[in-house]
């Protein structure tokens, strides 16, 4: 190892260069020129459970890295990072959508909801959530923040579904314990109460 590289000014040289293209983009706009045509721009303004969040995002940056690494919010899960499991599900502009399968950069316009959106004032359970509890849906629970929000998708688009409505709105998400009637149950409850 080069004496003269240490661990400590491997990580500072990283971090400044991490800075200095971050800062690019401000440049750009405090000089009044425009970015070069093709270049993403990586400090992106999201707006995430009602908040505007600013945040630097690399050009091949999935909303769940994002989500999760980016701003904290870790009940979007990780689960094949393939966009088949579900289990990173979050409603964009109302509509359920796998989070490992979107870039960042392409629902800088848009209105994204997390499963942590769904917290009262008052810590009351999403009538979703409650109702989930009360047909004992979740198991291991790793699929359900998923599950919450592609049926606060399909509520929010049709209030009074039937038993295969619900089937079809939950089919993209795979639970791994095979909980699937107890979810479809829990949706119907929540639309009976909701």
């Amino acid at each position: 190892m080069n004496p003269r590289l240490s661990r400590r000014r491997f990580i500072k040289g990283v971090i400044a260069s991490g800075v200095a293209v971050s800062s690019t983009s401000l440049w750009f706009k405090a000089t009044g020129q425009t970015q070069v045509a093709g270049s993403v721009e990586r400090l992106l303004r999201l707006n995430v459970n009602g908040v505007i969040r600013n945040v630097d995002v690399s050009p091949q940056e999935t909303l769940t890295t994002t989500l999760r690494y980016k701003l904290g919010l870790t009940g979007t899960k990780l689960g094949c990072n393939r966009g088949e499991c579900g289990a990173c599900t979050v409603l964009v502009d109302d509509v359920p959508t796998y989070a490992c399968s979107i870039l960042t950069q392409s629902v800088r316009d848009k209105v994204i909801e997390t499963i942590e959106g769904l917290e009262s004032a008052t810590g009351e359970l999403h009538p979703v959530q409650q109702a989930f509890v009360e047909e004992l849906s979740p198991q291991c629970g790793y699929c359900t923040p998923g599950q919450v929000m592609s049926a606060i998708g399909l509520l929010r688009s049709n209030p009074t579904p039937d038993h295969e409505d619900v089937r079809q709105a939950l089919a993209g998400n795979i639970c791994r314990c095979g909980a699937y009637e107890s979810y479809v149950q829990g949706v119907l409850r929540a639309a009976r109460i909701g």
